[in-house]
């Protein structure tokens, strides 16, 4: 079924059904005598906690909305008293301001969005329903009355990978990386910059070729962006995607990936892919729901630094090994940075502490400085930056290419 077709018949079902308690029916005036005692009256079932997940993809994309479904799944299987329901493939724009309208009118108690193209839409529904609580993830936008918006610092975990990646390139003489990117809007090219800075840590030498799809989820366009980056010499291919598609584009070219979103993103490549970058949304959903019910929940700006466990990255965290593909040297740094992240010494500041160059040679954030919350979210500049509402306005040096105007 079409997508959209997909989302209308979703959007009727959920408005046709309607919670109803049957009370059991009264016996005839008398009945029993007034010796007889009657049983209690059953105590009314509670009333259900409902939250409605609204995504950008469907769940099967093996990355950013099945991590969002498996939080979903978290939730329901740890909150008691807990009903979801998920929305797949929603477009951006009027039929996600719809959807989200339609959610707030039917009752439900949280609804969360999950597109950066979310934003204005679960912005605006907020302000017409301010009984609902609306969580948006990504983006930029606040309200403190009833609207979260929620990100993390996978900027953090994305540094690391670049330090894998670069370790891998120079361990075997080579110089070239590339990325698939999705839009130039702040979340990406701040994990973008992360990456980069990552590479130079460990291989000054190496540059990053860059590809916009100007997608979220384009099995084929991520594909071919990823055969185009190796066609040109990459030999890693890191994604900030949807799919494992770049992954296994560079695995079938015998060169080395690194996925996104997903704990699974390796799976469809195991043997190539070095490690992937992961979001863990399940306890963070728990405890927004816990607070909410228990009347604590504060709404407004929520980012999660490194040292939560809503970001991870494959073969590092807890219980998990290094893929053998990391150079051993590479695999004892990245330990020993992943341990002072989680000690909350290395902070999403700390990543992108100065003194940085951007790819044009300009100094951006001056030796003893670093940027703040508002810089990596694209609102606000840093010395030299270009003037750009819609991205964080400059690349890392070493990065091939350029911001497209127009962002998302």
């Amino acid at each position: 079924m079409h997508a959209k077709t997909w989302v209308v018949a979703a959007l009727a079902l959920a408005l046709g059904a309607a919670c109803t308690r049957s009370e059991p029916a009264a016996g005839p005036a008398g009945a029993g005598g007034p010796d007889v005692a009657q049983p209690p009256a059953a105590a009314p079932a509670a009333k259900p906690f409902r939250v409605a997940f609204v995504y950008v993809g469907p769940v099967g994309d093996g990355g950013w909305t099945f991590a969002h479904d498996a939080g979903r799944k978290h939730l329901e299987q740890h909150v008691p008293g807990v009903v979801t329901k998920a929305f797949e493939s929603v477009a951006e724009g009027a039929e996600a301001e719809a959807l989200v309208r339609s959610l707030a009118r039917d009752g439900y108690d949280l609804v969360v969005t999950t597109s950066f193209g979310f934003m204005d839409a679960t912005a605006q529904v907020a302000s017409e329903f301010p009984a609902t609580r609306f969580v948006h993830v990504s983006g930029f936008r606040k309200n403190e009355r009833n609207l979260a918006n929620l990100m993390g610092a996978m900027e953090c975990m994305r540094y690391l990978a670049g330090v894998i990646a670069g370790a891998r390139a120079a361990a075997d003489g080579q110089k070239t990386l590339g990325a698939v990117e999705p839009f130039p809007i702040p979340e990406v090219v701040r994990l973008l910059n992360a990456f980069a800075l990552g590479v130079r840590r460990s291989c000054p030498a190496c540059t990053i070729q860059l590809r916009w799809i100007h997608s979220w989820f384009d099995p084929v366009k991520e594909k071919e962006a990823a055969q185009s980056l190796l066609a040109g010499g990459a030999y890693v291919v890191v994604t900030g995607a949807d799919t494992p598609g770049p992954v296994v584009a560079a695995a079938a070219a015998g060169r080395w990936g690194i996925g996104y979103d997903s704990q699974n993103a390796c799976e469809a490549a195991p043997e190539r892919c070095l490690t992937t970058t992961y979001w863990n949304w399940g306890p963070t959903y728990q405890r927004i729901v816990e607070q909410i019910r228990a009347g604590t929940w504060k709404p407004g700006d929520l980012y999660p630094d490194a040292d939560s466990e809503l970001v991870g990255l494959l073969g590092f965290e807890p219980g998990q090994t290094p893929h053998p593909g990391i150079p051993a040297a590479a695999v004892a740094e990245v330990r020993d940075l992943r341990e002072k992240m989680r000690r909350g010494e290395l902070d999403r500041f700390g990543v992108f502490s100065g003194p940085i160059r951007d790819n044009q040679g300009r100094l951006v954030v001056p030796e003893g400085k670093r940027l703040t919350q508002e810089d990596l979210e694209g609102l606000k500049g840093v010395p030299g930056r270009l003037d750009c509402t819609t991205c964080m306005g400059w690349l890392a040096d070493g990065i091939e290419g350029s911001l497209p105007s127009g962002g998302h």
